[in-house]
């Protein structure tokens, strides 16, 4: 493809390259520069990539895209915004396959996952039609699974996947859309069938600073989708709706007022259950993931796919066929007179959702064994150990990823939240060992919650990324 396909829609201040110049890759990352490729310097927060330009020439790259002119001179394009630029050339270069997707992007803070996981089955099984899938856990092609890095790839990562889902024949792609992927740039050549929201809780304030700006970052996504589905439940949903200058279907478990709700909402240690009333029909929803924030996970699914133009009736059927996400109230088998329960809850929201829900059917003690990620956003660490204080029984506080910080300021952090709460704690600053003391001190009845890990399989420590799957832990302290 020549540069100037490459380039057509790009903003430029100056364009100090010929057009007809070859292009055969692009990359931001110099050390994979190559003969015929396009580089794109990119200012990232760890780096800046204009200190690498030199080294992508040097490693064969045909012409550079940045914002400012290297001094070494060479095939270049200046822009004002290297993000924004990238976006629309990775888009060109792969053949804009997201202009041939129908695409469904989910933000908030907590239930992304759940909520792709479960759109993707419901169109699946209702249309017969092949979906792809973008998310924390896992990216998918059809029933295809590829691993995933990050929430949201960069814009060159995430367009070469979308091409990929097109070759291999999907219609749709059910895709989580990170604040961070939106502020960054990552998405904004993507054209959104449907963008949804789930909630706006605590988290990512380390980069985002504010609640606003979070906020604002997460209202991104409906100024490049067709349709909205939003929660009205959410103390956001006005900030959303008042940015959103595209229809809109909301939802909501209190408010009549919303185009779907859920009545007579059942729960139980097998999954949830509730009435909804969509136009004049009402339907019976069931899923099987327990929880009250599996209410919302349905209603956000459901939604999303009515406004895809899925019979609601047809969709609810799908839903009640629909498993649980790994690392998601992942119940993990013991053989036991107890039960184990593997949740991502990183956020004090999705941990109050996890404690909660398992206190409503723990026939004995709710052990809870966390720590908080270092690195990250310091203030909720605190609140977080004042809510396992008050709805567990007994805690073990440990290491999540603490990064580069020193585990035991993490851990302290985390303590001071808890001193005036009624729960017992026990600090084990080594996550293994903390696992083992509450298998070993389970009592008959009780249910322990691994919160923070998930679907991860490994532990950041320092810099090193670590195999650490709690599965297997489980497995060979169970075997002991």
């Amino acid at each position: 493809m020549k540069l100037s396909d490459v380039l057509k829609g790009v903003e430029t201040v100056s364009f100090l390259a010929d057009g007809d110049i070859e292009i055969t890759g692009i990359t931001n990352d110099s050390r994979k520069a190559k003969e015929g490729y396009l580089f794109v310097a990119v200012r990232g927060y760890a780096s800046d990539g204009h200190k690498f330009i030199a080294s992508a020439i040097k490693n064969g790259a045909s012409a550079v895209l940045c914002e400012e002119a290297p001094d070494d001179g060479g095939p270049y394009v200046v822009t004002a915004n290297s993000r924004a630029a990238e976006a629309e050339a990775a888009a060109n270069f792969f053949g804009r396959p997201a202009d041939r997707l129908k695409m469904i992007g989910v933000t908030g803070t907590n239930g992304k996952t759940t909520v792709t996981n479960l759109i993707k089955s419901v169109i699946e099984e209702c249309t017969g039609a092949k979906v792809g899938l973008i998310g924390t856990n896992r990216n998918m092609i059809g029933s295809e699974e590829c691993p995933a890095e990050r929430t949201t790839p960069d814009s060159i990562e995430l367009m070469e996947l979308l091409a990929e889902m097109v070759d291999a024949g999907c219609e749709y792609c059910v895709m989580e859309v990170s604040s961070h992927a939106l502020f960054l740039d990552r998405v904004r050549s993507i054209s959104f069938e449907v963008g949804a929201f789930t909630n706006l809780t605590e988290d990512h304030l380390d980069f985002h600073k504010t609640m606003e700006a979070y906020a604002e970052a997460k209202s991104r996504l409906f100024s490049i989708s067709k349709h909205a589905v939003i929660n009205l439940d959410d103390e956001y949903s006005e900030f959303m709706l008042e940015r959103a200058k595209c229809p809109v279907f909301t939802f909501s478990t209190e408010r009549n007022d919303a185009d779907i709700t859920a009545k007579d909402i059942r729960l139980s240690p097998e999954g949830i259950m509730f009435r909804s009333l969509v136009g004049f029909e009402i339907i019976t929803v069931t899923l099987g993931i327990p929880g009250m924030f599996s209410a919302y996970n349905a209603l956000t699914a459901l939604s999303v796919c009515i406004v895809l133009g899925i019979e609601a009736k047809a969709a609810a059927k799908a839903l009640g066929h629909c498993k649980g996400v790994m690392g998601r109230a992942e119940v993990f088998p013991t053989g036991r007179d107890f039960s184990v329960i593997i949740d991502y809850a990183h956020t004090p929201d999705a941990l109050s959702n996890i404690l909660r829900t398992v206190r409503g059917f723990a026939k004995g003690r709710v052990v809870l064994v966390f720590g908080c990620g270092g690195d990250r956003d310091r203030d909720k660490r605190p609140i977080m150990g004042t809510i396992a204080g008050r709805l567990a029984d007994y805690v073990y506080v440990t290491s999540d990823n603490p990064r580069t910080e020193q585990p035991m300021d993490i851990i302290g952090n985390i303590t001071a939240g808890m001193k005036n709460t009624k729960a017992a704690y026990e600090v084990i600053e080594n996550r293994r060992e903390a696992i083992k003391a509450a298998v070993k001190n389970a009592k008959t009845g009780d249910v322990i919650i691994l919160a923070g890990k998930g679907h991860e399989t490994y532990q950041i420590i320092g810099t090193e990324k670590l195999h650490f799957d709690e599965r297997e832990v489980l497995a060979e302290i169970l075997s002991e």
